[in-house]
């Protein structure tokens, strides 16, 4: 039976949408999601998510999964997509409820509060957040935060001479972090404005990260490189960053549909 799915993007960070809550579909583990996130044999996508319906007090629920079939917590850029297909929505999310409001061509979204203590990223040990007294090849004293998924975050003088796609790997599989972890190297280019290169956890390095430019503006701000309202420039786009006084951190940024279609689900069982 053909399902139907959206294909969308937020700058550039590819997603595969499927609508579960008119049509039921399978459930999404046994490599399901990696096979339709396949770019030579499936659909092809960085994320796939599913809509379903609410289960805790929300308008929807919002599953994730890497491209390598994971199931992960959050995602930003996803965040403004569904925000696209649902209009202003309370979001079931597996790192907790979001708000999601359409802007635009883009959206605006409500993350909820970062968490700093080590257990909550978490880490396999006790150690400061804020300036952690670690590192791998040259990149150290990182900082860590969980924004609904966990990340951890390092700023250097020049983004360009780190070898991410190296690096990433070695660090998201490191025994310090018990659930693997996000890796976002950034660079302060000027006046509250960051350049990020993001090792995606289960997807590896991507055009654009939402929670990723999350993590990364309230790592700058802790640690008094920024203000509270940050521009996070990706290679796939900028998204703008702020740290509100009520504690969320609300993100703004473009996302698009590049087009729908349909799908034999039977054919990747």
């Amino acid at each position: 039976m053909a399902t139907p799915f959206v294909k969308m993007h937020g700058l550039g960070n590819d997603f595969v949408v499927f609508d579960a809550r008119a049509q039921a579909i399978p459930a999404m583990g046994n490599g399901l999601a990696a096979r339709i996130a396949d770019r030579h044999t499936g659909i092809g996508c960085d994320q796939l998510i599913v809509i379903e319906k609410p289960r805790a007090g929300g308008d929807a629920r919002m599953l994730i999964f890497n491209s390598d079939g994971g199931e992960v917590e959050a995602c930003g850029n996803a965040s403004r997509c569904v925000a696209q297909l649902l209009g202003p929505a309370t979001v079931e999310t597996a790192g907790g409820l979001i708000e999601v409001a359409p802007q635009g061509d883009g959206a605006t979204v409500d993350m909820g509060r970062p968490r700093f203590d080590w257990d909550a990223i978490p880490l396999a040990y006790a150690m400061d957040t804020r300036e952690m007294p670690v590192g791998w090849d040259g990149l150290d004293k990182p900082s860590a935060v969980n924004v609904g998924n966990p990340h951890v975050i390092f700023f250097v003088d020049d983004l360009d001479a780190v070898p991410i796609g190296t690096l990433g790997p070695q660090i998201e599989h490191d025994a310090l972090f018990p659930e693997r972890v996000n890796v976002n190297v950034a660079q302060l280019i000027g006046p509250d404005h960051l350049r990020l290169r993001v090792w995606e956890r289960g997807a590896g390095l991507t055009r654009a990260c939402g929670t990723g430019a999350c993590a990364t503006a309230v790592a700058a701000m802790r640690r008094g490189l920024t203000g509270r309202r940050v521009r996070v420039a990706l290679p796939g786009g900028t998204l703008d960053i702020e740290w509100r006084a009520d504690d969320h951190i609300a993100m703004t940024g473009p996302a698009a549909t590049s087009f729908r279609g349909e799908i034999d689900l039977d054919d990747y069982a």
